[in-house]
């Protein structure tokens, strides 16, 4: 039996898109397995997420730790004891430190709500509304020291629609995360990516798209 990859998951909330990776372990479009689950929030929805999957889970409170480096410690020790391979933040609403980085360098993805390197941070559907953007979407990348700042591994695209709240657009937006996130772990999975300074890339690459997306629409009014 061919080896799978095994994943570290880390979230602070909800876990909706750690339910997209365990969805896609479990049906065998992804070729890894959760090996464990971390919260640094003793509610987090996610962990109640892991427990019904079967999945280890832990959690461990950044209010415990004098540094934000003695929260990562513990963290990446629970991940290398769990033989993790591969960190995904699936909504850890932490910034990590340089110890994470360290100890898995191009090994960390992250899933961001909004089209990198416009509006990193938080609040991304009000920032794209308030500036009167036409498109939104969702960026998976690989974690560096910065914020929201890594290479960019996939993104998806949609149109903000002129009726579109911070609520509808964040909804529309979450559809895609949850088909893009466990696509970005498969190429992971498959050993297909490389990074060359900013830049990642497929091998071998896959066919290239060349529709243009407008909007609002080119198409003649009634």
């Amino acid at each position: 039996m061919e080896k799978k990859l095994r994943i570290g998951a880390i979230a602070s909330g909800g876990g909706t898109n750690l339910q997209s990776i365990i969805d896609r372990c479990r049906d065998g479009s992804l070729d890894a397995e959760i090996a464990l689950v971390v919260s640094n929030n003793p509610d987090a929805g996610a962990l109640e997420r892991a427990r019904k999957a079967g999945i280890p889970c832990r959690c461990i409170d950044h209010r415990r730790f004098a540094s934000r480096e003695d929260f990562d410690r513990e963290v990446v020790a629970a991940l290398k004891e769990a033989g993790v391979e591969l960190v995904v933040l699936a909504g850890f609403m932490r910034l990590i430190s340089g110890v994470f980085l360290e100890e898995f360098p191009a090994r960390i993805m992250n899933i961001h709500p909004a089209l990198l390197p416009a509006f990193p941070g938080l609040h991304v559907q009000r920032k794209a509304l308030d500036y009167g953007a036409r498109f939104a979407g969702c960026t998976v990348h690989f974690v560096d020291g910065g914020v929201d700042t890594g290479p960019i591994i996939i993104q998806a695209v949609i149109p903000i629609h002129q009726d579109d709240t911070e609520e509808s657009l964040k909804a529309r937006i979450l559809v895609q995360e949850h088909r893009i996130y466990p696509r970005a772990i498969q190429l992971f999975a498959r050993n297909r990516l490389r990074i060359e300074g900013r830049r990642v890339f497929i091998d071998p690459p896959l066919p290239a798209g060349e529709t243009a997306l407008v909007n609002p629409p080119l198409a003649n009014e009634p």
